[in-house]
């Protein structure tokens, strides 16, 4: 009861930080989790898996408010979402599978280089100015498996990857987060069955897990942190916005610095 409880309050803290900064939860989700399940006794060599399947099955609940909400409102390129799809579930899927063969501590260097490069960007953020054209079918379907490869791995919706490449092919930013949005659901969808297949029969995983899915977590984290994403939208109205990212991007940068020194 105590852990479900843990998961419970990490479910707070990710929703209000994810709705504070604009940021899909699993950039906070996965450090969480890896914490969490460390308390709980997990063995190191499954926890790093585990933390990013999770994200990922979190993100399949939370993210279907999400793009109707985007949808509702006339924020989405159906026809870009849609030539992007095919390459993002053979990215995700292909991230997941991957992730079977890679160590608990590479796929954790891994999360951490990711988590740098997202701190780095928030500290030192500028307009993202248009450089590219939107490709055709192809090009898209290319730029949603690499998306989808990298998000599975790391155990994040996409968001962080698909709005900036988006908004460099001339996409308006709200037209260019409501498309990420739209792709994230299939990013997350693949990766989390890459997970199940992947870590299926795994002896290192505790019980109530499919894969490397852990359900109690996956249940708890996504209810709490649906509710109170609304709050840390809120919250980003009223704060200083260049300050709140600045200090973000420091907490983001000390995770991942703990990270490349052998986790939490």
């Amino acid at each position: 009861m105590d852990i479900v409880l843990l998961y419970l309050l990490a479910g707070i803290a990710a929703g209000i930080l994810s709705g504070l900064f604009g940021l899909g939860g699993g950039v906070i989700i996965v450090p969480v989790l890896l914490i969490l399940f460390g308390i709980q006794g997990v063995d190191p060599a499954a926890s790093m898996h585990m933390a990013v399947a999770s994200s990922l099955a979190i993100i399949v609940m939370t993210s279907l408010s999400s793009v109707r909400s985007h949808w509702r409102r006339g924020g989405v390129r159906w026809n870009i979402a849609g030539a992007m799809t095919p390459g993002i579930v053979l990215g995700a899927l292909a991230g997941a599978l991957l992730a079977a063969w890679i160590s608990g501590e590479l796929l954790r260097l891994i999360f951490a280089s990711f988590l740098l490069a997202v701190a780095l960007r928030m500290a030192l953020s500028r307009d993202i100015q248009r450089t590219l054209s939107l490709p055709g079918s192809a090009g898209l379907g290319a730029a949603g498996g690499g998306i989808g490869l990298i998000s599975a791995l790391v155990g994040i919706g996409g968001g962080s990857l698909t709005v900036p490449f988006l908004a460099k092919c001339g996409i308006g930013m709200r037209e260019a987060v409501g498309t990420s949005a739209a792709c994230g659901l299939p990013i997350a969808l693949a990766g989390t069955l890459g997970y199940v297949l992947s870590g299926w029969g795994n002896p290192l995983v505790p019980d109530w897990s499919s894969g490397y899915v852990f359900w109690p977590a996956v249940l708890a984290v996504a209810v709490t942190s649906t509710l109170l994403a609304p709050v840390g939208a809120m919250l980003s109205y009223r704060l200083p916005a260049i300050l709140l990212r600045r200090l973000f991007a420091m907490l983001l940068g000390l995770m991942a610095i703990r990270l490349f020194y052998g986790g939490f």
